[in-house]
């Protein structure tokens, strides 16, 4: 049984893909960075840099325990663990890794700061948001090139997918950005259609959708596919499907004052108080 300590952000979003892609047990451990739970002492101790995702698999190597943090490291762990989407041949496993830190370097930051000064910045700062608009863009276009040449970013459909698609699917705002994209709009329908990794239809998420995920998990535990099923019910939505809300306006107040002061600022990412904000996706 693998804990997943999770919030419904990007980064989250891998590794539900992935746990269910896999087909393996797993409980929900909500951890609401809303609310401040990621600096709770005992979540830090495994996530030192008080960031979800994180796990805890409880038949590690050995049949002991194992505790990881970094959304990157958990999908190369469980990848050599099921021995599922990531090659052992050193030169197709290799491609992999390079596109699965391409996402982790370039695509995630990039177009979380682009998220930010675009919607979620107490000011409007022309300068950085053309920064991040255009590295955003730029990055597009290497997953557009590298798609002309593949199905998928590897090759072979890979966690270095599974890792890209939760910041590439909110694309489809903007159909501009697809419309000049064509490969990457056919890589985004090919990895929505499968069945582990259905897209929600909006791209943002009430906060009580989110709730009511967290209650039912307080309640009885989420495992597996039974916790998909469940979620289905409740939300409409797979449990795969959860993808990062849209900061849409600011005022609400929704993180602790952190410990710089900034009445504006999120203590876990400097993010601002707007009502759906999870703009750095922790």
């Amino acid at each position: 049984m693998i804990d997943l300590y999770y919030w419904p952000t990007p980064n989250g979003h891998k590794i539900t893909i992935f746990l269910e892609e896999a087909g393996l047990e797993y409980k929900i451990v909500p951890v609401n960075i809303r609310k401040g739970e990621q600096f709770a002492p005992e979540f830090l101790k495994f996530s030192p840099n008080n960031r979800m995702p994180a796990i805890i698999d409880h038949d590690g190597p050995g049949g002991k325990p194992l505790a990881l943090f970094e959304s990157g490291a958990i999908l190369l762990y469980l990848a050599e663990k099921t021995g599922k989407f990531m090659s052992s041949e050193t030169r197709a496993r290799y491609n992999v890794v390079q596109w699965l830190m391409f996402q982790m370097a370039g695509v995630g930051p990039m177009f979380g700061q682009r998220g930010h000064f675009l919607r979620a910045a107490p000011e409007k700062i022309p300068y950085a948001i053309e920064r991040y608009t255009n590295e955003s863009r730029r990055l597009l276009n290497v997953i557009e090139n590298r798609l002309k040449e593949s199905p998928y970013l590897a090759d072979d459909y890979s966690i270095a997918d599974m890792a890209t698609y939760p910041w590439g699917v909110g694309t489809r705002r903007e159909p501009e950005e697809l419309e000049s994209r064509p490969n990457f709009k056919r890589w985004l329908d090919a990895i929505g259609e499968r069945p582990a990794g259905r897209p929600a239809r909006r791209a943002a998420r009430r906060p009580s959708a989110v709730d009511t995920v967290r209650h039912q998990a307080i309640r009885a535990p989420l495992t597996g596919r039974s916790a998909r099923r469940r979620l289905i019910l409740r939300t409409g939505r797979p449990a795969s499907a959860l993808v990062m809300p849209v900061a849409t306006s600011a005022g609400a107040s929704m993180c602790p004052p952190p410990p710089c002061g900034r009445s504006n600022a999120c203590a876990c990412c400097a993010c601002c108080h707007s009502k759906d904000c999870i703009c750095c996706a922790c």
